[in-house]
């Protein structure tokens, strides 16, 4: 019983467990990833407080994730150009600016609403151009054989301190107050910058053709977004899930309230059976260790048709039930996107393949945060599941019937070559 358990361990850990410069980045990452949750619900505690505004804690969202939509595709024009390790530091040490001065401010009563918008516009500039960069550089530490398993153990990171960060941080906020929040942010993104300079990688091979301008690299990207079936199946199946059937920021705190008319003790219980279920699809798939495109599509398949079925609960059991399980397949499509695009890349695309995923996961945010909110207005959480729902099935037989379409056309092609041959 033993050796099998060892066996999949050693599946699930591999990339950690054969590469150091991983292992430091993902320490790094553990304690910056905790703190950027705990700045984040000092924002928006710290914004309701100021204006006693539901609608100023939405502009503040917006101004953090507008820039994704802008900015991302700049950002992996620029990573494929530059040292990915100083790119990534720059972005950071702006990133630990940002929270020190929040924390100043907080600390000495001269914070004010327009100085949260201001420092969050550049805090979302920041992770624009520095998401792609981080991406690649997992790429850069593991290669191509640990991919999957790497980004799989990413996301379980991720998820994690998602769960941790906004724990911590309500604790930090009762017992001292949003600076001393802002403070420990600061302080993580310090521990990240050190455990990126203590990576060490082999420089990048530079393409011949020689420079290009970013407006190029950005063409670039959206040709190679289409360069081949598989890849537009991929790219499109993301962009359209993760714009009409991912808001699930919006929709479960309206869950609460108004489907389970309860309080913020169900809604931070209904966010943490999520994100439980998307640690455990994290783990499931660094241990496939595979990039497939069926895990996209399966992926999205599974996540829509909860969704439906989400829909109709009126019960905490019912819908904690149900979204653990979405939160396993979100992973399932999620990640296997972006592993499937920087593995289809070539070198020199790398880093603008993990923008182009960057984009098509969150460039559709703020649209689809927008759409899910007037769904509800108009037919409660069951109109805004039922609708998501829907389209993301929709979008699955579509990409399925362009796959299966491609692959006959090459079937046919190859039959008629060996025709002719004859």
């Amino acid at each position: 019983m033993a050796a099998p358990l060892t066996a999949i361990g050693d599946r699930t850990f591999g990339s950690l467990r054969r590469h150091r410069n991983f292992r430091l980045f993902f320490a790094g990452s553990s304690v910056s990833f905790v703190g950027t949750w705990i700045q984040q619900i000092a924002s928006y505690w710290l914004i309701l407080q100021l204006t006693d505004s539901a609608v100023a804690v939405g502009a503040l969202a917006l101004v953090q994730t507008l820039p994704v939509t802008a900015l991302s595709l700049v950002g992996g024009a620029i990573a494929d150009r530059v040292n990915l390790k100083r790119m990534v530091i720059a972005c950071e040490s702006i990133l630990c600016v940002q929270a020190a001065l929040l924390c100043v401010l907080a600390a000495t009563g001269h914070v004010q609403a327009w100085q949260l918008y201001a420092l969050g516009l550049v805090r979302g500039v920041a992770l624009a151009l520095n998401a792609p960069a981080r991406h690649t550089l997992v790429f850069q530490t593991v290669g191509r054989d640990d991919l999957t398993n790497a980004v799989a153990l990413m996301a379980s990171l991720g998820t994690t301190a998602r769960i941790l960060g906004p724990a911590i941080g309500g604790i930090v906020l009762a017992v001292s107050g949003p600076a001393e929040a802002f403070g420990l942010n600061a302080v993580s993104s310090l521990v990240g910058i050190g455990a990126i300079l203590a990576i060490h990688l082999s420089p990048r091979p530079q393409r011949e053709e020689g420079p290009q301008s970013v407006l190029g690299g950005i063409g670039e990207t959206l040709r190679f977004a289409v360069s081949s079936r598989r890849v537009a199946v991929v790219f499109f199946t993301l962009l359209l899930v993760s714009t009409f059937a991912f808001n699930f920021d919006v929709l479960l705190p309206l869950v609460a309230k108004l489907t389970l008319d309860a309080g913020p003790r169900t809604y931070g219980l209904v966010a943490a059976v999520f994100g439980a279920g998307a640690l455990t699809g994290a783990l499931t798939l660094a241990t496939i260790g595979k990039a497939r495109v069926a895990l996209v599509l399966g992926g999205a398949l599974g996540f829509g048709t909860l969704q439906l079925v989400l829909a109709e609960q009126t019960t905490v059991a019912g819908v904690c039930v149900l979204l653990y399980l979405a939160g396993i397949f979100y992973i399932l499509w999620g990640s296997s996107s972006l592993a499937t695009l920087q593995l289809a890349a070539p070198e020199h695309l790398r880093a603008r393949a993990a923008s182009l995923y960057f984009f098509g996961f969150m460039g559709g945010a703020p649209l689809g945060g927008l759409i899910a909110g007037s769904l509800t207005a108009h037919g409660g959480t069951r109109l805004a599941f039922t609708v998501a729902g829907t389209l993301a099935i929709l979008v699955v037989a579509v990409g399925s019937g362009a796959l299966l379409a491609s692959r006959s056309a090459a079937r046919k092609a190859e039959i008629a070559r060996s025709e002719a041959q004859a």
